[in-house]
């Protein structure tokens, strides 16, 4: 490497585009000229050489003259050195007071990390439902949402999800469940009842999902007519944060217009079984 060549290289290291430092290097070198002899030497357009000149002006490396035409000289090198590294300082003085704002901001806004990669699958059946709900039960610190129809509760009770749901009732964790209660699956929701879920009813609401601690979710797309392990059916299940707050929501809308579950049974046994 020659020495033109490495003076070039260790002034990009300081911050200088390649061409800043060749047109810096030659009016060291060969003192203050105008643009055109400029451009001739250094094999370029007069119009890229008054656009480099002017970026070695801001950086406080090139000073033009006052009378015309235009003459740059080159400050000298310490000048030069000392100047690009009172920008750059001054550049991270203002980065930190930006990044202080904009942290602040973020806590504000309460943004969560979208570089966090979210999942989705499909679940094909009313096994892989029980096989995905249980160890969300397991691992759930806080509440449990579901809005399930009848069909539900005759699963949770045969497949062990209210076995889960108890023990997590146990360690200090909520539950709250909408159904669509009718007299054949009163006995599944005094089970619910009786492990302590909070339970409440609305006619036909036509909705089931579950949201696991606002974190994670499933959203059922069909309702299988049967409570066998092998039924088939569609549900979306997605550890997607920003949708389980959706489905929250709707739960609560939902919870608001419904009626405790206490309340419907007795209404129900008032009215009898219904007719075959």
């Amino acid at each position: 490497m020659d020495d033109d060549a490495e003076f070039i290289t260790r002034l990009t290291g300081f911050g200088l585009s390649e061409k800043e430092a060749q047109l810096y290097l030659h009016l060291l070198k060969y003192g203050p000229k105008t643009p055109s002899p400029i451009a001739k030497t250094l094999k370029t357009y007069r119009e890229d050489v008054h656009r480099t000149l002017i970026s070695l002006i801001e950086k406080g490396i090139v000073r033009p003259s006052l009378d015309s035409p235009t003459v740059y000289a080159a400050v000298d090198l310490d000048t030069a050195l000392d100047s690009i590294v009172k920008k750059h300082e001054s550049e991270l003085r203002e980065m930190e007071v930006r990044k202080l704002e904009l942290q602040e901001l973020s806590r504000l806004q309460q943004f969560r990390s979208y570089g966090e990669v979210r999942t989705f699958k499909i679940i094909k059946s009313i096994k892989e439902l029980v096989a995905a709900a249980l160890p969300l039960l397991d691992s759930m610190k806080e509440e449990w949402l579901v809005a399930v129809p009848g069909l539900a509760t005759i699963v949770a009770s045969l497949f062990g999800i209210n076995d889960a749901a108890g023990e997590f009732i146990q360690r200090g964790g909520k539950v709250r469940t909408i159904v669509d209660i009718s007299y054949p699956i009163i006995d599944n929701v005094w089970e619910l009842l009786q492990i302590g879920e909070e339970v409440r009813h609305i006619d036909r609401h036509g909705v089931m999902f579950v949201a696991f601690d606002r974190k994670h979710s499933i959203t059922a797309l069909n309702i299988p007519e049967s409570p066998s392990l092998n039924a088939p059916m569609a549900a979306l299940w997605t550890d997607d944060p920003a949708y389980a707050e959706y489905l929250a929501a709707t739960f609560e809308m939902l919870w608001k217009q419904s009626v405790p579950a206490e309340e419907r049974i007795q209404d129900l046994l008032e009215q009898g079984p219904p007719l075959a």
